[in-house]
């Protein structure tokens, strides 16, 4: 015969390992939703028409992923470096080059990507624009704030940039302060726009945000039931019949 019998300590180790794992199952669940609605949130704005600086700066964290028109100047001559970035798995850098606005304010633009060997801009002489110019792009934050031990340091004296600092940026490149468009707060991306000679090859902000939280919920309900599998089975027991008492002996 086969009988259940739970045990003190089995018993409480395993509900409270369940209760805690069905938790985190439900809490990935929640963060999938969350990471979904953020996904479409951004997607909806870059898909917005176009504003302008002064609306960026009214309220630039409401602008972030918001398209943006600029006409101005580049000052070819300020360019800075963002190391580290590849396309298509070939490695390069991307080119952020300052706009001087039509209101003499400036603003850090990204242009896009160039290959290792065009780094150089005597490299890619066409791409150089000058003169007035009228360009679109994607509003981006400031990543100043980002830190951490495997964030390498920015190196300003060697125009090696690692992450978008924007008000150490404009130090870098002598730029004047733009209290008035916050300008020390966000940059811009470029959108897919060809440039003359192909270089820098602009687009290349992209939404892919990693949501993986359904995986991770899978495998927290995995490790639920195979605990309440194995909990089962270690107390369901076999009893045996009593052995039959022994014969009176007359």
């Amino acid at each position: 015969m086969l009988r259940f019998k739970p045990t003190f300590w089995p018993t409480g180790f395993a509900v409270p390992a369940v209760l805690v794992m069905l938790g985190l199952c439900l809490w990935q669940v929640q963060r999938m939703t969350w990471k979904e609605a953020l996904i479409e949130r951004l997607h909806s704005r870059m898909a917005q028409p176009a504003i302008d600086a002064a609306t960026v700066a009214a309220d630039p964290v409401a602008a972030e992923y918001r398209k943006v028109r600029l006409t101005g100047t580049f000052l070819h001559d300020k360019e800075l470096h963002l190391l580290a970035r590849s396309l298509n798995r070939n490695v390069g850098v991307q080119i952020v080059t300052p706009l001087r606005l039509t209101s003499g304010d400036v603003v850090l633009f990204n242009r896009g990507w160039v290959p290792e060997e065009r780094k150089d801009p005597a490299r890619r002489a066409e791409g150089q624009v000058a003169g007035t110019v009228t360009v679109e792009g994607i509003v981006r934050l400031t990543e100043a704030d980002i830190k951490g031990w495997f964030v390498p340091e920015n190196r300003p004296d060697r125009n090696v940039w690692l992450t978008v600092d924007v008000a150490a940026m404009r130090r870098a490149a002598g730029l004047p302060e733009a209290p008035a468009l916050k300008a020390d707060r966000w940059w811009v991306a470029a959108d897919a726009a060809p440039n003359p000679g192909g270089f820098p090859i602009g687009g290349q902000t992209r939404v892919n945000l990693p949501n993986d939280h359904l995986q991770y919920a899978i495998t927290w309900f995995l490790l639920a039931v195979a605990l309440v599998a194995v909990y089962v089975a270690y107390h369901w027991r076999r009893e045996h019949p009593a052995p039959p008492p022994p014969p009176e002996r007359g």
